[in-house]
């Protein structure tokens, strides 16, 4: 990018509080917009058509992106997304409580993967993309532990899709975390700041 030339303005097409507080409290400037997406549709039909969990995570990504993209000409618009694998199954966010109960039950004392993309999209088109991978061993939790653990994060089980949110509370279910950390809470930072960088859109 010219050095003469300004910065583009940098969008963020996501309604996750996470990733909107990761860029804000890396100094990034931006805007927030939900993305005009329908993210329950597109799995759908990925699913569908027998794609893997690493081609739904980026076309839900790069979908969440698009949007924006096309109707703010010259931005850099960023969309994201999050799955878990785990027994070759793809979960989802849980719906409801007695759903997110039912995932803590699933993945207590076992190993699961989350897989996070990022996207970024410049006029329509998409500029660059990445994706992470993080593996959490969570330990065996007692019924009574859960009901407590659900009742103390409330809404925020059912806008993760494993239940958990490590940077709070959910850190009291794991023994073992291998992976990066901004991965696990669902936006590969260090790699999209690296991008950004690189286009001039932070100093180096």
């Amino acid at each position: 990018m010219d050095p003469d030339t300004p910065p583009p303005r940098l969008i963020l097409a996501s309604e996750s509080p996470w990733r909107r507080a990761m860029l804000r409290d890396a100094g990034l400037a931006f805007e927030a917009v939900a993305p005009d997406f329908d993210e329950a549709a597109a799995k759908l039909r990925l699913r569908g058509e027998g794609r893997t969990p690493r081609d739904i995570v980026e076309a839900l990504a790069d979908g969440k992106a698009f949007g924006p993209s096309r109707a703010r000409p010259g931005a850099m618009v960023i969309g994201g997304d999050q799955i878990l694998l785990f027994e070759g199954r793809v979960f989802d966010k849980p719906a409801s409580r007695e759903e997110a109960r039912s995932t803590l039950r699933r993945l207590s004392g076992k190993t699961h993967r989350l897989m996070s993309a990022v996207s970024v999209t410049y006029d329509g088109e998409v500029a660059w993309r990445h994706l992470q991978e993080a593996e959490l061993e969570m330990r065996d939790l007692s019924d009574p532990f859960i009901d407590r653990y659900l009742g103390e994060i409330g809404e925020t089980a059912t806008r993760t899709v494993g239940a958990y949110a490590l940077e709070g509370r959910g850190a009291q279910l794991f023994t073992r975390v291998e992976g990066d950390y901004f991965t696990i809470l669902g936006l590969p930072l260090l790699a999209l700041l690296g991008f950004l960088r690189e286009q001039g859109v932070m100093m180096t």
